[in-house]
Parts: C-alpha cells; sequence; structure tokens
C-alpha cells in the first residue's frame, strides 16, 4: 500500500503544473494520460479520486475537474433509453451469452462520447473511473480512441486497474485491452 500512495501523492502536484493544463511538452500529442494502479487498490483509488476533486473544489480554482465512471453512465443510458430492467431479464432468461451480445451492441462508444460532450460544460480536466466496473461490455481503449473527437484540448486522466506500458492496455493485470500508445503515463 505504500507504494500506491506514494504515487497517489503525485496526482495533486502534476494537475497543478502550467504545463498539465496547456499540453505543452507533448509534441501536440492529445493530452491523455492514464494512471494504472492494481486491481486491489481500487477502493484506494476511488477515495483518492474524491480527495482529488474536493482539493480543487473552490471558488477561483484554476482546475475545474469533472469525473465520468463509466459504469454510472452506462446505467444511466441503459434507463434513458428504457432498457435497464430488461437486462436482467436476458441474463435471467437467456444466459450471460445473450446478455453479453445485448449489452456490446448498447454499449456503444457514441452513448459515452455523447454524454462526456453534454456534460463538460466548463469543465477543464477529465477524469475517467469505472474501467474494470464496465468490462467486459466497454473496453477503455475504444473509449480512448474515440474520446479525442470530443475532447482534443483537455487533459483527460483514465485511472485504470491493470499494467499500462505506454503501449498496451491489460486491464486486471491479465486481460488484454489493446494497444494504445497515444496516453502517457500520468505519474511512476
Amino acid at each position: 500500500m505504500a507504494n500506491i500512495n506514494r504515487r497517489l501523492d503525485k496526482i495533486i502536484p502534476k494537475i497543478k503544473e502550467r504545463q498539465f493544463i496547456e499540453g505543452r511538452g507533448l509534441g501536440n500529442e492529445i493530452s491523455f494520460y492514464v494512471f494504472d494502479y492494481e486491481p486491489n487498490e481500487e477502493l484506494v483509488v476511488r477515495d483518492y479520486v474524491n480527495h482529488i476533486k474536493r482539493e480543487f473544489c473552490y471558488e477561483g480554482s484554476e482546475r475545474r475537474i469533472i469525473e465520468f465512471d463509466l459504469y454510472k453512465t452506462l446505467i444511466e443510458s441503459a434507463k434513458e433509453k428504457r432498457i435497464f430492467d430488461r437486462i436482467f431479464d436476458i441474463e435471467k432468461n437467456q444466459g450471460k451469452d445473450a446478455l453479453y451480445k445485448a449489452m456490446t451492441t448498447f454499449a456503444k462508444p457514441d452513448i459515452f462520447l455523447g454524454k462526456f460532450k453534454e456534460q463538460l460544460g466548463d469543465h477543464n480536466v477529465v477524469f475517467i473511473t469505472g474501467v474494470g466496473k464496465v468490462y467486459p461490455f466497454v473496453r477503455s481503449h475504444t473509449i480512448l480512441n474515440n474520446l479525442q473527437e470530443v475532447i482534443d484540448k483537455i487533459p483527460v486522466v483514465m485511472f485504470f486497474p491493470g499494467k499500462y506500458d505506454t503501449q498496451s492496455l491489460q486491464l486486471f493485470g491479465k486481460f488484454k485491452d489493446d494497444n494504445y500508445y497515444r496516453a502517457f503515463r500520468l505519474v511512476d
């Protein structure tokens, strides 16, 4: 736990850096970052995300952080489309394979991107959480690949329960999400 706390303590100073918000030094790349961590540290990371948001939540703050929890967004969208109750029926009556097919058909990137765009407002830092909670229906690399169409000048930090080596994402340390090389590690 000491290592995760040491790494978490580096996040606030990083976000306070002028170059973080301006995206300088990235060679015109998009300002996407991944904070990877061991899956068993999920609750510690969730608490710290809330701590970070509170740290910057005051009048006059130059950092206005919005958190998009992929799981909450998925549930909210399912309720809006009036299919939420049917999800449980599909699993109960048709099994997990039918549920997987139905959810992957429904949980397309545009559902998330539309919500992000709609709620972004004047926020200038985006946190993406809930990556592990939506697996296998939603893949983090798919969100990141499509997100640059909606958010290209705002720093995005994805909190990722697994490993990111700047080349690929490995969810929970064992499921290869896919290759993704456009993001930077937030802190080491």
